[in-house]
């Protein structure tokens, strides 16, 4: 199936945060406290995606203050920290809004993510994501996580979607 059939009936993007959001660094100062990078783009990407009515989660292996501050920043309400299984929470996900799998898109980059990556309609992972993500996504970005991945993804939905342009309106104007 092309990557714009798989584009079009998608209405929840679910996303990794270490590795996708992220560059996978983790930073920790000689306090121990940890810091994480993320890329505006990205952040842009997806306050378009929720302005354009479609709904954002997070689920990540790791748990950080970092991601509730980010989360909350860019009114992501779907955020699950300290999952191990990642399928599990997907599906707990995709049964709570009532969703089917051909609805939701999956962005991971890593071996913890391969099961949801094949789980739902449009398994995404980043460009430098390990070599079994790779060969399982349906769409392998071409920008690395943490450097604009997420919103290549978003844009790519969007326009396929032909949603992109009424939201550039707002830009314009």
């Amino acid at each position: 199936m092309s990557i714009a059939k798989l584009c079009q009936p998608i209405e929840l993007i679910l996303c990794d945060v270490d590795g996708v959001l992220t560059d996978g660094s983790l930073w920790f100062d000689n306090e121990g406290i940890e810091s994480k990078r993320f890329h505006i783009r990205d952040g842009q990407g997806i306050k378009l995606w929720r302005r354009a009515g479609g709904k954002f989660g997070l689920i990540t292996g790791r748990t950080s203050h970092i991601v509730h501050v980010r989360a909350a920043e860019l009114g992501i309400d779907i955020v699950r920290q300290g999952t191990e299984r990642k399928l599990a929470a997907v599906k707990e996900i995709v049964t709570q809004f009532g969703l089917q799998p051909e609805q939701v898109c999956y962005l991971g980059d890593d071996l913890p993510d391969l099961a949801a990556i094949k789980f739902v309609g449009l398994g995404v992972t980043v460009a430098d994501g390990c070599l079994e993500a790779r060969e399982c996504a349906k769409y392998v970005t071409k920008l690395p996580g943490g450097h604009g991945a997420v919103r290549e993804t978003v844009e790519l939905i969007l326009k396929t979607q032909k949603r992109w342009d009424n939201l550039m309106q707002a830009f314009e104007n």
